[in-house]
């Protein structure tokens, strides 16, 4: 080989040696399965490609339970730069000083976000807004329900499926029908949803549908039930319209998904750039119009189809919730689930 082009592959040696050394990583820890398959598409891949030094690796996860065991299995030496997570989560993480705390020094979006989407004592931010949805077997279920309490009719027998307690939407099902019967203050009791529910058990099928609701509802083996907007929406597409959604006369209730800045992660400022991005109001509408979850950047535009498809055009039948405080008194009322619910399963 001649000196030049030895002193040539040096110096593109040292070209690809800088470039790599001045590559960054975020890992952002979220949920598995369809979340990640979308998010990563809308989010994630259009974040790269803006960002060519910045490689982001998406670890999966089930539930935010899971993310949180190891949050703090990593306390000492954080894998995780980002992580998405539901808010009642993200407020024990914060609690234990696991988080940095996101405020327009972090990201310039946060100013734009509505003001349910900061939320007090928590380090996180609002990135996604969801829904409690009823779902129904167009083939089989021809009349849309229209109450919750439908899912109590005889002819639904054996053919309900609910996740339940500890599962977030079994709770908002408690809350939701506690205040359609009356109660006034679901801190103090929730006897009355309590009481509902338990007229619905005798129909409930599975309160664990595995791998998730969507897909026993659609294949028959249930054949109505409950379940969030953003999935079934995607759900009721991919099954040609076989699943069908209603948002019922008693109402919903809002679930917050909160992205959180890792204390000490790996990724460091590139952390906090992803979290800019994940926050504008490009990528709230490419995930909006991809996934149907509520958008929490006020300035996002997102096409009439897609927010036609969300909570934001039913806001009078979304109940107000404080999953904060909610948090403090959530073990008593899985106590009555476990005594007063799960007993009158079939």
């Amino acid at each position: 080989m001649s000196t030049k082009l030895t002193i040539a592959a040096l110096l593109m040696s040292g070209v690809s040696t800088q470039v790599l050394a001045q590559q960054q990583t975020v890992t952002v820890m979220a949920y598995a399965g369809l979340f990640q398959e979308r998010y990563t598409k809308a989010v994630v891949e259009p974040f790269m490609k803006a960002n060519p030094g910045i490689k982001v690796e998406y670890f999966p996860m089930p539930n935010s339970a899971q993310m949180l065991g190891t949050l703090r299995a990593q306390k000492a030496a954080p894998q995780a730069d980002v992580v998405i997570m539901d808010v009642s989560v993200s407020k024990a993480a914060t609690d234990e000083k696991l988080f940095n705390k996101i405020d327009e020094k972090v990201s310039k979006n946060v100013a734009d976000l509505y003001p349910n989407a900061r939320i007090p004592d928590v380090d996180g931010v609002a990135v996604t807004f969801d829904n409690l949805v009823m779902l129904y077997n167009g083939d089989t279920v021809k009349d849309a329900p229209k109450s919750w309490m439908d899912l109590a009719k005889p002819e639904y027998k054996g053919k309900v499926a609910i996740p339940g307690m500890p599962d977030i939407q079994g709770l908002s099902l408690v809350l939701i029908m506690d205040k359609a019967r009356g109660g006034t203050d679901y801190l103090q009791n929730v006897d009355k949803g309590i009481t509902a529910l338990g007229e619905i058990a005798p129909n409930v099928q599975t309160w664990e549908p595995k791998p998730e609701v969507y897909p026993v509802i659609i294949s028959g083996q249930a054949v109505i039930g409950a379940g969030w907007n953003a999935r079934a929406q995607v759900n009721a597409d991919t099954s040609g319209g076989k699943l069908k959604t209603v948002l019922p006369q008693e109402g919903s209730v809002f679930q917050i998904n909160t992205i959180n800045y890792v204390a000490n992660g790996p990724g460091k400022d590139a952390g906090a750039k992803f979290i800019d991005y994940a926050l504008s109001p490009e990528a709230q509408k490419a995930f909006t119009e991809s996934m149907f979850y509520a958008p929490t950047n006020a300035k996002a535009q997102i096409s009439e189809a897609a927010i036609a498809r969300t909570a934001v055009k039913s806001m009078d039948k979304v109940i107000p919730v404080d999953w904060i405080a909610l948090a403090k008194v959530r073990d008593p009322i899985m106590e009555q689930w476990r005594r007063k619910v799960i007993p009158l399963s079939r």
